[in-house]
């Protein structure tokens, strides 16, 4: 779905290729809507700008960003890894080599994921364990019970970091204080566990790229004192996500960063360390389109108010649990009204803007938003008995 020709204008604002509309109608006719469309040669491009500038980090895809098992699949074949957080989420990666040999596969899952919960059931360490996975922690709790039921896992201590102007905060829910981290990794020693890495997450969609360089010396002092009271080197260190997405044009580049990063982690880390990060967001958010129909229409206090067929409770969560905003642009030209979008149920929480420039619109008519596929599809309901958008997948 790449564009072919200039964008649209609608009174100044800026819309989509006109056969890109096209095409996404022709979807609709076919499919009906809501329509959430995932653009796989996007995904893939995503993931060859991760490689190409950060190509000595190891990218681990946060598959709670977007569970979709095509997504999944098609990240597999590219040669990822994986950020997995609950055992369906496991189960969604392990669908992809379960065919494989039983040695193979125990060695696939060693190497290629991560289990960065840092909160685990029983049944899912008991579950893991067979595996010897790498899993987090940060807390003297959860490293008893790691002990217990999954003392073959290789540990990744998580620590907090500055989160400092990202979108969604993480640091107050996650991480061992800084201060406490050396004694937890001799205590985990002591106990006769592995600690193989250290962990941290600057918070997502991070736009303060200070976090990063703060947090990357945090760590290089953190795995040094360590290495020197427990008398062992700790060889990963995993970098987390966060990697910001452009959603709008102050946004700095992915390059920038990666610039950023590659010069801190040669100077503070040997070359034998290895880097992970777990990119969620920046894989998929840009790959994905959410288009919805007029289903009512209204005028209140003279503003026009428009309800879709797809709201908070579905494809738009993303505004509530991911503190992201989705404009909703119209498919037909024509002057604009500050305007109002509602959801379909009958909460009036359900509510996507307030503020929408769009053209007079009738029942029917087609509305679509961009760069929705992160944090959103995922966490749809079926509130009201009104079931998700039907997914499309385009491979080009």
């Amino acid at each position: 779905m790449e564009d072919t020709s200039k964008a649209r204008k609608n009174n100044g604002v800026p819309h989509v290729d006109s056969d890109k509309l096209g095409f996404l109608e022709d979807l609709v006719k076919e499919h009906g809507s809501p329509l959430f469309v995932i653009d796989h040669e996007k995904i893939r491009q995503n993931y060859r700008e991760f490689k190409e500038h950060l190509p000595h980090v190891q990218a681990y895809y946060a598959v709670k960003a977007n569970s979709n098992p095509e997504i999944v699949k098609t990240l597999f074949d590219m040669g990822c890894s994986f950020d997995v957080a609950s055992m369906p989420e496991f189960m969604v990666v392990h669908e992809h080599i379960k065919y494989m040999p039983e040695k193979i596969r125990q060695d696939w899952i060693w190497d290629k994921i991560i289990y960065a919960n840092t909160i685990k059931p029983v049944e899912t360490l008991q579950a893991l364990d067979q595996y010897k996975p790498l899993v987090t922690f940060d807390n003297i709790e959860e490293l008893k019970k790691i002990k217990q039921y999954a003392p073959n896992a290789g540990l990744v201590l998580r620590i907090r970091v500055p989160n400092t102007g990202s979108m969604v905060e993480l640091s107050s829910k996650f991480g061992a204080n800084p201060g406490e981290a050396v004694d937890l990794i001799v205590e985990a020693f002591n106990m006769g566990l592995v600690v193989e890495g250290l962990s941290f997450h600057v918070g997502s969609q991070c736009t303060n790229f200070e976090n990063y360089i703060q947090a990357l010396q945090l760590s290089a002092n953190i795995m040094r004192e360590a290495e020197t009271r427990a008398g062992k080197k700790i060889n990963i260190l995993d970098i987390g996500g966060g990697f910001p997405v452009r959603y709008t044009s102050d946004v700095k580049p992915f390059k920038s960063l990666a610039r950023k990063l590659n010069a801190e982690i040669k100077r503070l880390y040997t070359k034998d360390t290895e880097i992970l990060a777990e990119p969620g967001r920046f894989m998929v958010a840009n790959a994905c389109t959410l288009v919805a129909k007029v289903v009512g229409k209204a005028v209140r206090d003279g503003k026009p108010c428009y309800y879709i067929n797809d709201g908070v409770y579905h494809t738009y969560s993303g505004q509530v649990f991911d503190h992201c905003n989705y404009p909703v642009k119209a498919f037909k030209d024509g002057d604009t009204k500050l305007s109002a979008v509602f959801g379909p149920t009958c909460d009036a929480f359900d509510t996507i803007t307030l503020s929408a420039e769009l053209p007079d619109l009738e029942l029917g008519d087609l509305v679509y938003s961009e760069n929705i596929g992160a944090y959103s599809h995922a966490s749809s309901t079926y509130f009201n008995g009104f079931p998700p958008a039907k997914i499309v997948h385009i491979n080009r």
